[in-house]
């Protein structure tokens, strides 16, 4: 892919995805350096019920089949585990997928296994306290595992670097907010210490990332505007082609876990403002019309998640009359 920019050298100055990775390294050694620095080890074990757990049938002759009413768990709790893992457990994807953008070498390869290492964490953690905690089937677990791993994964961004690191700044975020409000919607105080140890991790991530996205804007301003409005546009959380993913994205959603209101005010808002996104000046034409598209759409989606509040309010108010009558 090559890709030009009007700010860089003459008006023919051409850049590719080899060259924004050379111009981006020093950047990239320095969010290692510093996320190294503040970034703290923790052990998935330490998370987990184990006193909890008990033999499932099998190869155990007291093993004991598995019921929902074992877990303190709520089914919206259930129901967000369920998709939050799953996301999770492609990870030898992703890391194909960053590993074949950024590459392995340099400050780039190490941040890559670093991530990997990190995200790694976050999958075990969450299945031994699954299965611990028996918060859910572990049957219908594995079958959605293998199921989602089989499919594979595909990112909408892989075509292009700047728009792969341009999703990670949003979705790293994206995801630390679903893990904290599945948490706090668990109804268990285990699960949400748990979520709230990975969501620290995930906001770390989210840092780096938009650090080096702040990078990119000053190095090629029209090129990562552009960037930034496609992959805005066209988001998609990474779990999107898991088994059941749009029922349970709806369940969340009216769960206030992760919904049109929640995506804009909690998620894409907070990184578009630290980077003053909207308020870039300098640009060329292509840079400014995808600033006034992307200003456009934001307002588009404001108005929707405004509809989608009002929906939720009449249903809490015809809930709360039901319980009331």
């Amino acid at each position: 892919m090559t890709i030009t920019s009007p700010h860089l050298g003459s008006p023919s100055s051409e850049w590719t995805d080899a060259r924004l990775l050379y111009a981006l390294e020093e950047v990239v050694e320095t969010e290692l350096n510093r996320h190294l620095k503040v970034a703290k080890d923790w052990m998935p074990h330490e998370y987990v019920p184990w006193s909890d757990a008990r033999n499932f049938p099998g190869i155990f002759e007291d093993g004991e089949a598995w019921d929902k009413e074992q877990s303190k768990v709520t089914e919206l709790g259930r129901i967000a585990l369920v998709v939050n893992l799953l996301t999770e457990d492609n990870l030898p994807s992703y890391h194909h997928e960053i590993a074949s953008l950024f590459g392995r070498d340099g400050a780039w390869g190490t941040w890559v296994h670093r991530w990997t290492a990190e995200e790694g964490r976050h999958g075990i953690v969450m299945r031994d306290y699954l299965l611990a905690s028996r918060a859910v089937d572990p049957d219908k677990l594995e079958a959605f595992r293998m199921q989602h791993m089989a499919e594979g994964f595909e990112s909408d961004n892989r075509h292009s670097m700047l728009h792969s690191v341009a999703y990670v700044a949003f979705q790293e975020l994206a995801t630390r907010v679903s893990h904290r409000n599945t948490g706090h919607q668990s109804g268990d105080p285990v699960c949400d210490r748990m979520l709230a140890r990975i969501a620290t991790d995930e906001n770390l991530h989210m840092v780096f990332y938009r650090n080096l996205l702040k990078a990119a804007f000053e190095l090629a301003p029209d090129l990562t505007m552009q960037a930034v409005r496609d992959v805005i546009v066209n988001f998609r959380m990474p779990g999107h082609g898991m088994p059941g993913f749009e029922r349970a994205a709806a369940q969340m959603a009216i769960g206030e876990v992760y919904n049109m209101r929640i995506h804009h005010d909690d998620v894409l808002q907070p990184v578009l403002r630290h980077l003053k996104v909207m308020d870039m000046g300098d640009l060329g034409p292509e840079g400014l019309q995808a600033q006034e598209e992307l200003g456009m759409y934001m307002g588009g989606l404001d108005a929707e998640a405004a509809k989608f509040d009002a929906k939720l309010a009449a249903r809490k108010a015809r809930m709360a009359a039901r319980a009331a009558g």
